[in-house]
């Protein structure tokens, strides 16, 4: 058994300075220590695939060899095999994780993790993560963060650490801060019930965000389908990263690098159907979130990659949701100047967002992005001034 300062003082000495997760009784004493420490940051996800995002943001941004620890039960793995697979593998965004092993065989537990321990090691080797067991005694912390280190460098992939019951010693929470709560803002709604055929389109949208979004001071997100595929099409810059899978995690990820790097202004461009997918996020984000970051939802009430099946959406005051959860400012409307408006405002305590909706369709002929994923992150990582020697 270790102390948790043991380890987490380790992994300072080594970058690691960003935590992000969903507790379990095991993680206690690192979530315990990790708060009461100032010059650490925890970030509380509504679930493990939106930790995963996060700390992936954090590692895009990253600056002086700074890194990000995702923590979660092993029951958790199945909400993180999104992100794990189709962002932080494919984009080459590496992580340590920590995860607990619930239901270890040989070890008594409750039946809820009677299937999810024996195959917690065959997912993260399904998932092409290398594992090892955490460590237990002082001496093995550092060679264990050392080879985490070292297959993170080389492959740019996430390396996870599995913990077992008892592998840690308890650690008081002393204080429970939770910081101040915003006040949340007033929800506006703007629009002019104008026909489905005179609503704006994506790519007129997307114009506007371009023109919003200089080079030199923004980063943009888009989120996966054909919206990061149209962005792609109008003006291919090197502030923006096309997301590719791992639906519904672009306000995560835009969450972690707008607070890794708050010399940027961030904005994740998000759809309908993949917010829906994870409305955790907008309380994350509306507890979190920075001044930094602005949230644009597109809104054509359909999964348009896929065939234009419809969502639900129409029934959802998404700016309602947002100003719920804590944002400094939530606005949704059929009218283009609403991004007008949203870019050219003052600075605010916290998030922006704005709903938009807009006339399903796509151009004809629209491209896929012939730059890979793991080189728009690296162009974006350069561009920003982020970790040097990126893969």
């Amino acid at each position: 058994m270790i102390e948790a300062a043991q380890f987490v003082e380790a992994a300072r000495e080594r970058g690691f300075d960003w935590y992000a997760g969903v507790p379990c009784s095991y993680l206690t004493p690192f979530i315990n220590y990790v708060l009461q420490d100032e010059s650490l940051h925890y970030v509380s996800a509504a679930n493990e695939g939106d930790a995963v995002a996060l700390i992936a943001g954090v590692t895009l941004g990253a600056q002086n060899g700074r890194r990000g620890i995702t923590m979660m039960q092993n029951s958790g793995l199945g909400n993180a095999v999104s992100p794990l697979t189709s962002l932080t593998w494919t984009f080459r965004l590496p992580q340590l994780l920590i995860v607990t092993w619930r239901g270890q065989p040989g070890v008594a537990d409750e039946p809820q993790h009677a299937l999810m321990g024996p195959v917690t090691p065959a997912m993260l080797e399904t998932m092409e993560i290398p594992w090892e067991t955490f460590p237990t005694e002082a001496g093995a912390i550092g060679p264990a963060l050392d080879r985490a280190i070292a297959h993170m460098d080389e492959t740019g992939r996430p390396y996870a650490l599995v913990m077992q019951k008892g592998s840690v010693a308890p650690y008081e929470l002393k204080e429970r801060n939770l910081g101040a709560r915003r006040v949340p803002a007033a929800p506006r709604s703007q629009f002019t019930n104008a026909a489905a055929s005179d609503l704006p389109s994506r790519h007129d949208a997307l114009r506007k965000v371009i023109a919003h979004t200089p080079l030199e001071s923004t980063v943009v997100l888009a989120s996966t389908g054909f919206c990061g595929r149209e962005l792609y099409a109008i003006d291919d810059r090197p502030n923006q990263l096309y997301m590719v899978g791992s639906m519904g995690c672009v306000t995560p990820f835009a969450l972690g690098l707008a607070l890794a790097r708050p010399d940027l202004h961030v904005v994740a461009l998000d759809g309908d159907g993949a917010a829906l997918m994870r409305m955790g996020a907008f309380a994350t984000l509306g507890a979190y979130g920075p001044a930094n970051l602005t949230h644009v939802l597109f809104d054509n009430g359909a999964h348009d990659s896929t065939g234009g099946q419809a969502t639900v959406s129409p029934q959802v005051s998404f700016a309602g949701v947002a100003a719920a959860c804590g944002y400094a400012s939530a606005v949704e409307s059929d009218n283009l100047d609403v991004l007008d408006a949203l870019f050219e405002a003052a600075p605010l305590d916290g998030p922006r967002f704005a709903r938009l909706a807009i006339r399903r369709g796509t151009p004809d002929g629209l491209p896929r992005p012939t730059i890979t994923p793991p080189d728009v992150k690296a162009r974006l990582m350069r561009h920003i001034g982020a970790a040097q020697g990126v893969r």
